[in-house]
């Protein structure tokens, strides 16, 4: 098994923290992981994207020109990286702030609203955990309990108290997709 992901989006948006925690996810698993973030000089409103392989045999490289899955969330990033998806890879994207969704036929792609979601449960910061529950029910490259590992390790203390949410939200996005 072997996922080359990309996932991109504003800075704030928790495209880093979720490549972070899939990838050290995989770490926990005793899989072959990469992260390789990738930002602006703005952290928060720039454009953040980071390249995350998940893998059962050694990673020759972390650079990448195309994806088995692109995690879109918004529309700068849907410009850039629609056309970088292989044919019959995976597009996730968030409605929220797209105005153009993909056009390509060969790809299978899947539009989570998980912003509205995470609006309705009150928990905006956790967004990004909807979109990585959907992306696991698709590709169930780690186990969920791996992932809750992974938060604990990668929160501050003083956000532990949030990992129940943070399951809710990765179990919420996991229904989402059908």
């Amino acid at each position: 098994m072997k996922q080359e992901i990309i996932i991109a989006g504003f800075g704030g948006q928790g495209v880093l923290s979720m490549g972070k925690i899939l990838a050290y996810s995989g770490l926990i698993e005793g899989k072959e992981v990469t992260w390789m973030p990738a930002y602006g000089p703005e952290q928060r409103g720039g454009t953040a994207n980071v390249t995350v392989i998940v893998s059962d045999d050694p990673i020759s490289s972390p650079i990448l020109s195309t994806y088995d899955t692109a995690i879109i969330l918004n529309q700068p990033s849907m410009e850039k990286f629609e056309d970088k998806v292989k044919p019959g890879g995976t597009l996730i994207y968030d409605g929220y702030g797209i105005n153009n969704p993909p056009t390509r036929k060969d790809i299978n792609v899947y539009r989570v609203d998980a912003m509205d979601v995470a609006a309705e449960m009150n928990l905006i910061k956790i967004f990004n955990m909807i979109i990585l529950g959907s992306y696991l029910k698709l590709h169930p490259i780690v186990e969920i309990e791996s992932v809750l590992k992974a938060l604990k390790k990668t929160l501050p203390e003083r956000h532990h108290h949030l990992i129940p949410k943070n399951e809710e939200a990765i179990r919420k996005g996991m229904e989402l997709i059908k």
